[in-house]
């Protein structure tokens, strides 16, 4: 009886160990690669918030740092994130009996080229967008608008990530 518990105690260390290498706890699996680079993405939309393209960079870089093992290198990673802002726009949403807008919403998309050099089938150019709602009294400055950048970035950098890193 006693062996007979050995036995599976280690047969469940063993499984859990040998599942650690197809996914960890982020969900990312593992892949081919020990590096990766984040390209400035510049702000080519219509209307110019300043400053945001250097605030999605650096969130990207975050979301791979932390939730992958893989280290940022300035160039020549294994995995490469370039792309730009395509759009950043303010539109109403809904209006009030006096045709006034009672809500608005920010937009951002961003086209993203992704490229894998060691497994180039995972090589992809795409389209995220997100959009963060807020009452039209307010304007889409200081708190507000580093709580609507906030929101947006975390879902574009995280489907991002899902899309090149985790596969789901």
């Amino acid at each position: 009886m006693k062996s007979l518990f050995k036995i599976i105690i280690i047969t469940v260390i063993f499984t859990s160990i040998n599942s650690c290498k197809y996914y960890n706890f982020t969900g990312a699996k593992p892949i081919d690669a020990d590096t990766f680079q984040v390209n400035y993405f510049q702000n080519n939309a219509d209307l110019i918030e300043p400053g945001i393209e250097r605030i999605f960079t650096l969130e990207l870089q975050d979301i791979i740092q932390n939730q992958t093992s893989l280290n940022l290198v300035p160039q020549g990673g294994d995995l490469l994130y370039e792309g730009e802002i395509v759009d950043y726009r303010i539109t109403p949403m809904t209006a009030t009996a006096d045709q006034r807008a009672a809500q608005n919403r920010l937009s951002i998309t961003v086209l993203v080229r992704f490229s894998n050099k060691n497994k180039e089938e995972d090589d992809f150019e795409k389209r995220f967008s997100h959009f963060h709602d807020y009452p039209a009294n307010e304007q889409m400055i200081g708190a507000r608008l580093t709580a609507g950048l906030d929101e947006i970035y975390a879902r574009i950098t995280q489907d991002i990530f899902t899309e090149s890193v985790a596969k789901w």
